[in-house]
């Protein structure tokens, strides 16, 4: 188990405006050893030191090792990824700490997802808890916190052990938990849980929910067999969230109003997003698993809103035979592009997963890379539109920065983040009905997008739901509202505790 010290004047705020360190929150951060996770959990973690917050980040000694090898620069022989964030805000008291989840640092968690589950269940579980009891035995504090993943399957366990009250950290849109917390209904209505015969109409009564088709609903809840470990990992996560006495998400209040009234009715929840860098393109604290090409020349030798950014994100993969009908379908339209393809993205034996002779057709109008920075990315003028993979974080950077949506999901959320996308908030349009997707769907959708009306109408409607988010983020906006109000209805809890 590794440290690094905390900030030297770590005892220079209260989050209760007093001068008694007795009053002070220490909070414990432990997230899903994943990108898409980590992001938000550092950005969680600056929120709350700057609120007053005592912090110790805990991370994956695996996940760290993928950020400082790929950006060793900018570490320059340093272990501590908060370092810059501490220097440039004056006060932040996070510590950071890293331990193991029980796999080799070699070994493709990526390819091998059964295998990194099972660590993360057991393994994790059991080194985290070790460094939880070191951690509470040198700061005793009757103000600590556990802030958890909600993907988890055990913080609620964990936090009970040791005498801690569990905060959960949700890092996707409310809607998902809603159908999560519900999913009973959908076993006692037929929607899953049978198989091929699951009942394929309108799901319509799921609370704060107005209407769902069963392909809006999360990978995990479409499979025919749901007593295979991945659906049943999911629904004993999410079963633990349900024991958690605060959950903290990574929305917006006005985003999903009703929804989040029909959460809350089980647990106090507090939408709180969007957690965003505040010069959002520059983050004090780097995130990234893959070493970033920059893309910045390239672009700016390209027209304004004509180039299409491909990226399918930083976790989930692709069919072989589906990406070469996208790629062909690409090359087909014509369009500038920028698409990111990690090297794990596709399982196959071929070196190349692009079609053959394809980065040649396209070499005049095409950039390729295996990572970048993609709020870099989208902030650039001569973006058009995103065909992504509809994660959340890739949901929210793409309104931040008005791009307009193609909509192709893969796993999970995805899914369900697509029906937000598409069908509630129209800022975007599906690639394809049906699957497999076609070169023909690609090429019409990719023309639209980035030439067509179809580009046009959804760039105008997306201006609306950026300034929701504005506003959210604004000092006495609802998410900077629902930080304090979790920050009081926590000590409260702390004062019925002790």
């Amino acid at each position: 188990m590794e440290t690094s010290n905390s900030s030297s004047n770590s005892n220079s705020i209260s989050n209760s405006n007093s001068n008694s360190n007795s009053k002070k929150v220490h909070a414990i951060l432990v997230g899903l050893p994943l990108q898409g996770h980590v992001i938000p959990f550092v950005q969680l973690a600056i929120k709350l030191a700057s609120k007053g917050f005592s912090i110790t980040f805990i991370n994956t000694k695996h996940i760290h090792h993928q950020i400082t090898s790929s950006n060793a620069s900018a570490f320059d022989g340093g272990e501590d990824i908060f370092v810059e964030a501490r220097r440039g805000s004056t006060g932040l008291d996070i510590e950071y700490m890293t331990i193991t989840d029980g796999l080799p640092l070699e070994f493709d968690r990526s390819l091998n997802h059964d295998q990194w589950v099972g660590a993360n269940i057991y393994c994790l579980q059991a080194h985290l808890e070790v460094a939880v009891c070191k951690i509470v035995t040198s700061r005793p504090s009757i103000r600590c916190c556990l802030v958890a993943d909600s993907y988890f399957v055990w913080a609620s366990k964990l936090a009970s052990k040791f005498g801690l009250v569990h905060v959960s950290f949700w890092t996707e849109p409310a809607v998902v938990l809603d159908i999560y917390f519900h999913r009973h209904l959908l076993k006692e209505n037929g929607h899953i849980g049978l198989g091929s015969s699951a009942r394929k109409d309108i799901i319509n009564y799921i609370p704060g929910i107005s209407s769902l088709k069963r392909t809006d609903l999360t990978s995990y809840l479409q499979e025919e067999d749901l007593t295979t470990m991945h659906p049943q990992y999911n629904f004993a996560s999410l079963d633990d969230t349900r024991k958690a006495q605060f959950i903290l998400s990574n929305t917006v209040q006005e985003l999903e109003a009703h929804t989040i009234s029909a959460v809350q009715a089980h647990v106090p929840f507090y939408a709180i997003g969007p957690l965003f860098s505040p010069e959002f393109t520059k983050s004090p604290v780097t995130t990234s698993l893959w070493a970033e090409s920059d893309c910045t020349l390239w672009l700016d030798s390209k027209p304004p809103g004509s180039v299409l950014y491909v990226s399918f994100g930083s976790y989930a993969h692709i069919g072989k035979e589906e990406l070469e009908e996208i790629a062909n379908g690409i090359k087909l339209s014509g369009v500038n592009f920028l698409w990111v393809i990690r090297p794990d993205m596709v399982s196959s034996d071929h070196v190349d997963p692009l079609p053959t002779g394809f980065r040649d057709e396209v070499r005049d109008r095409g950039m390729i890379v295996t990572w970048t920075c993609q709020k870099e990315v989208l902030s650039h003028h001569a973006i058009g539109g995103f065909l992504t993979h509809c994660g959340w974080n890739s949901a929210l950077e793409s309104i931040w920065c008005e791009i307009p949506l193609l909509c192709f999901p893969l796993l999970t959320d995805q899914f369900t983040n697509r029906k937000l996308i598409v069908d509630d908030w129209k800022i975007g349009c599906n690639l394809c009905e049906e699957r497999p997707v076609t070169k023909e769907e690609v090429l019409i959708k990719t023309k639209d997008l980035i030439s067509g009306s179809l580009g046009h109408e959804l760039r105008d409607r997306i201006k609306g739901i950026k300034k929701v988010l504005q506003n959210a983020m604004m000092t006495e906006g609802s998410s900077n509202n629902n930080v304090d109000s979790f920050i009081k209805d926590l000590n409260v809890a702390f004062d019925k505790k002790n």
